[in-house]
């Protein structure tokens, strides 16, 4: 077998792979030898079968396997003495296409290696991290926004108008085609308007009633209505209104507190401290994290694979098209051509996910089962009564895997440079982190 060099030009590598006729001879025969004792066939006693007899049974099927298990090893073989990387997986063609049993194998192979990657001195990073303690008026800001989420309806004075974001207390009837349906009827029951609880159009019309009103309101059951007998058919809510309340909030106070599991208001506001300062805390790490990435960025310059680069440029260029056309849900759309400002993002992705990789790498930093399922317990949240489906899904996608250790990787490497980094907290406003955050989206 032999590996000789065709090209050696940047992080571009080509070779060829010869594997002679009397290798794959020799492979083979040993595999039949290898199976021999265990075959059985009509006419012999089992592991007697003849080997010419054997090699015409077998022979072509296992001549496959001999053939790609050559070019494998030899592939490998090759990586380990050269210690090239490929950046993706080498692209082989075998060059004899008229090849028949008894030719030798040539195949040419071709790739891009990982370039080496300089070391970082940590230490000579200089970051600020920003600190944000809860004020008084962040906290009174919360607790106003949790007593408008049980606030309460009180009755409006006596001839009020409802209006939007009101509650109505009615009796009604429905009747399509003059005739009341199943389901279609309740007494003293508290509608919302504006929650959109009822059929298009319905809370609409109650807009303007007064406690003692009777309204019909007019409306169309959708199309896909999930009782097809009303799908689509026109009724007619014969409406009686018993009263109109006005929302008000919660009074903020021990009580409203033990609502969302305090002992008291006091314990009901530290949580709400420690919640926003932790909210605080991550978005400031988002903008050191912003500041450590630019610095690695302008301080390591090393050769990128182009391939790399090609890939990720068209990522961002598709990502950014359908951004922009959120209509188009598919892929059926004109081509999509990266631009130089696409290439210079993906210049730096690429860069940064390399050293990052590097670093994690070197420094031995892993991703644990156990953090690896707390993360996909949090996004199987995203799917209510779905949870243990997704979970199996991930479980059985490597790629799916792929995509959330990613970003747990690359937090964990961030964090080893921080330790090493000279960072010095500086105390600030909410209004700064929030300029500083906004300043990090518009980038």
């Amino acid at each position: 077998m032999q590996v000789n060099e065709t090209l050696n030009e940047g992080l571009k590598r080509g070779y060829t792979i010869t594997v002679t006729a009397a290798e794959l001879d020799a492979k083979v025969n040993d595999k039949l030898k290898e199976a021999q004792p265990e075959v059985e066939m009509k006419g012999f006693r089992k592991g007697k079968v003849p080997m010419a007899l054997l090699k015409k049974q077998f022979g072509p099927r296992i001549l496959g396997e001999a053939m790609q298990e050559s070019i494998d090893g030899a592939m490998s073989e090759h990586l380990e003495k050269s210690g090239d990387r490929p950046a993706a997986q080498p692209e082989m063609k075998m060059t004899n296409d008229d090849w028949k049993e008894g030719d030798d194998v040539i195949v040419d192979v071709s790739y891009e290696t990982l370039p080496e990657v300089p070391d970082v001195d940590f230490g000579k990073i200089k970051l600020e991290r920003m600190v944000v303690k809860a004020d008084d008026a962040s906290v009174k800001e919360a607790l106003e926004n949790l007593a408008e989420t049980v606030k309460n309806f009180e009755d409006r004075k006596k001839g009020s108008k409802a209006k939007d974001g009101d509650q109505v207390v009615i009796d009604f009837l429905g009747k399509v085609d003059g005739e009341p349906f199943e389901g279609g009827a309740a007494e003293d029951y508290p509608l919302t308007l504006g929650s959109n609880s009822f059929i298009p159009g319905f809370e609409e019309q109650l807009v303007g009633v007064k406690e003692g009103d009777e309204k019909n309101v007019e409306v169309s059951f959708p199309e896909e209505y999930q009782a097809e007998h009303l799908a689509g058919k026109a009724a007619v809510f014969e409406c009686k209104i018993k009263a109109v309340k006005e929302p008000k909030a919660a009074k903020v106070d021990d009580e409203m507190a033990k609502q969302f599991g305090a002992e008291d208001l006091a314990a009901l506001k530290v949580q709400i401290t420690e919640r926003l300062e932790a909210e605080y805390s991550g978005a400031a790490r988002a903008v050191t994290k912003r500041a450590l990435l630019d610095a690695l960025d302008k301080a390591v310059k090393f050769e990128l694979p182009p391939s790399l680069v090609d890939a990720e440029a068209g990522q961002i260029a598709h990502q950014l098209w359908h951004e922009e056309n959120p209509d188009v849900e598919g892929h059926d759309h004109p081509e999509i051509e990266a631009t130089k400002e696409h290439t210079k993002l993906a210049e730096r992705r690429v860069k940064l996910g390399l050293l990052l990789a590097e670093i994690g790498q070197k420094a031995e930093v892993q991703v644990t089962d156990a953090e690896m399922t707390q993360a996909i317990m949090n996004q199987a949240r995203q799917y209510p009564g779905q949870e243990r489906q997704f979970f199996e899904f991930v479980q059985q996608n490597p790629q799916m895997q792929q995509q959330m250790r990613a970003p747990i990787f690359e937090d964990k490497v961030v964090d080893h440079i921080f330790e090493q980094a000279k960072v010095t907290d500086k105390d600030a406003s909410k209004d700064d982190l929030q300029k500083a955050v906004e300043k990090l989206e518009e980038e």
